[in-house]
């Protein structure tokens, strides 16, 4: 498994490079490396993007020179919901054949071909688009959904074949069994000959000697359907999830598929970054001064931090392993919280006092809090 690199040797800058010496090296190896040009490469196209990604931003930048690669969340690409890509890939979960597409997925299975082409596939039912909204903790730990769906489904009596049971199918006799019909339209250029699917067999060349009494040959009933979804752990906001074949069905052909829209409430304390979750916490200037523990609430539950002595307004801590579940991996992500020191706006004359105690017999060192 290759490893990662680092996002300043990736741009060819320096840890202290300045935010505009970062844009400039990312624009000129953007240039350089971008796949539409020749010689592009889009492997090395796709990694700039990520380390500029991170780098330009200032939150992004501080928690990857304090954590590495462990601090930004596998570093999305793209942002919105692509933290994970899963084109072509796929999961089975309970018998469903379950896809992840991230982005425009649709391009190839909508409206797909025509003309001849189409007529030699086979027949095809409608896929269908539903949404479903998650809560942010049903997306970290996964969950199962009941979605309700009123489709064409599979006549029941005849099995989707159009034909009452005991009876067979026969040749069509419009199209004599080619599932075409053929009409000539004479024009001041000629006669001009169209194929069509024969409407009496839809195109498949046979017709049942006697139409199903339920279906009335259609092969199909719109039904009332619900499908059992075992949404996975770790799955993003815009992610599509794609069940094969519980989509509509037709006659004597393949169902449709189930495109499955994906949306997550934002949450009311957390955020996520790729596999990361990011909250804030308030400590006062004593703690923050002296050390101590703090309470943090985290997905699982509440966990008790350390606080170390001296720390400052907006220092990050890594809590290992609270963050979001990778998909494809048996391990997570961290849970990272920033902290704000709180500053008192009002003191007892005795905490004044003190306070500028404090302040002239540290007056000459270097530190505020050595």
């Amino acid at each position: 498994m290759s490893t990662k690199r680092d996002y300043y040797d990736v741009l060819g800058v320096s840890k202290t490079a300045s935010a505009d010496e970062i844009k400039k090296a990312f624009r000129r190896l953007a240039v350089q490396h971008h796949p539409d040009k020749e010689g592009g490469d889009e492997t090395k196209f796709k990694e700039i993007n990520e380390a500029y990604e991170v780098l330009k931003d200032s939150e992004k930048r501080k928690r990857y020179d304090q954590f590495g690669h462990a601090g930004v969340g596998g570093a999305s690409s793209g942002g919105g919901g692509g933290a994970y890509d899963f084109s072509g890939g796929g999961f089975n979960y309970q018998g469903q054949n379950i896809n992840f597409d991230f982005g425009d997925i649709f391009g190839s299975f909508f409206g797909g071909g025509g003309g001849q082409r189409a007529r030699q596939q086979t027949r095809r039912g409608r896929d269908i688009e539903v949404a479903l909204e998650l809560s942010f903790e049903e997306a970290v730990f996964g969950v199962e959904k009941a979605i309700k769906l009123n489709i064409n489904t599979e006549c029941e009596h005849c099995k989707g074949k159009g034909a009452e049971p005991g009876y067979s199918l026969k040749t069509c006799d419009k199209c004599k069994g080619s599932g075409q019909v053929v009409t000539v339209t004479r024009t001041i250029l000629g006669n001009i000959q169209q194929a069509a699917e024969c409407p009496d067999c839809r195109g498949t060349g046979k017709v049942p000697e006697k139409l199903c009494t339920v279906c009335k040959g259609a092969g199909v009933n719109r039904k009332e359907q619900i499908v059992e979804l075992k949404i996975p752990a770790g799955i993003d906001d815009g992610a599509t999830v794609r069940l094969r074949e519980y989509g509509e069905a037709v006659l004597n052909g393949q169902k449709g598929d189930l495109y499955v829209h994906v949306r997550v409430r934002p949450h009311k304390k957390f955020t996520r970054e790729g596999d990361l979750i990011i909250s804030h916490e308030n400590i006062d200037m004593v703690t923050a001064a002296l050390g101590g523990e703090l309470k943090v609430d985290t997905v699982d539950g509440e966990v008790t931090m350390k606080i170390p002595q001296g720390t400052q307004n907006g220092d990050d801590f890594k809590l290992s392993g609270h963050g979001v579940p990778h998909i494809k991996k048996d391990t997570r992500g961290a849970h990272i919280v920033t902290v704000n020191v709180q500053i008192p706006t009002r003191l007892s004359k005795h905490q004044k006092e003190l306070l500028r105690e404090f302040g002239k017999s540290s007056s000459n060192k270097r530190s505020f809090f050595n």
